[in-house]
């Protein structure tokens, strides 16, 4: 074999060892990621039917219910606008408390049901997960807008609910943008 021949297979084998960790380091991120939804998104159906994710939002008051067995629970998860039935088996966090937020992963049921295999709560006065932050402000943000839209009350009169997320109306220069 000639010395360019060899140097030849040296780079392919090289290129294709290169190839196969890629892929192997690809597949190992792929399975083990789990995507954010909130319960208008679950409601929307775009949360996956089949496979795991986290739902978020606050634990709806008075929802609460646990079980004979002392370690399941039933509760519903909401962002002011749908919300989201979870069972979970297990200890709860020791901050975990109707009306505070919450982020709950595991996977929908056929029954709609969301079946948690985790659950994770705030961890002081004023944490919640940005994701459940958000949802919860473009889910109110977006209420607000349909009542505005609806010519009910006081937001179509004051403006109010023509605010983005950003917190500015829409076309509205923001004083520290000049």
């Amino acid at each position: 074999m000639t010395p360019r021949k060899r140097r030849a297979l040296a780079l392919a084998a090289g290129l294709g060892l290169l190839a196969a960790a890629a892929a192997l380091v690809l597949n190992a991120l792929q399975s083990n990621l789990v995507f954010f939804f909130t319960p208008t998104q679950v409601a929307a159906h775009e949360a996956p039917g089949s496979g795991s994710f986290r739902v978020g939002g606050l634990v709806q008051e008075g929802s609460l219910k646990r079980e004979a067995d002392g370690l399941s629970l039933r509760f519903v998860v909401t962002d002011t606008v749908h919300s989201v039935p979870v069972v979970y088996r297990g200890l709860l966090p020791d901050l975990f408390r109707e009306g505070k937020g919450v982020v709950a992963a595991g996977k929908l049921g056929a029954d709609g049901v969301f079946q948690a295999s985790e659950v994770l709560a705030k961890h002081d006065e004023n944490y919640m997960p940005p994701e459940a932050a958000d949802a919860i402000k473009r889910a109110t943000a977006g209420a607000r807008a349909d009542d505005g839209a609806s010519g009910s009350g006081a937001a179509q009169r004051t403006g109010a609910g023509s605010e983005s997320a950003a917190g500015t109306r829409p076309g509205a220069l923001r004083a520290d943008s000049r």
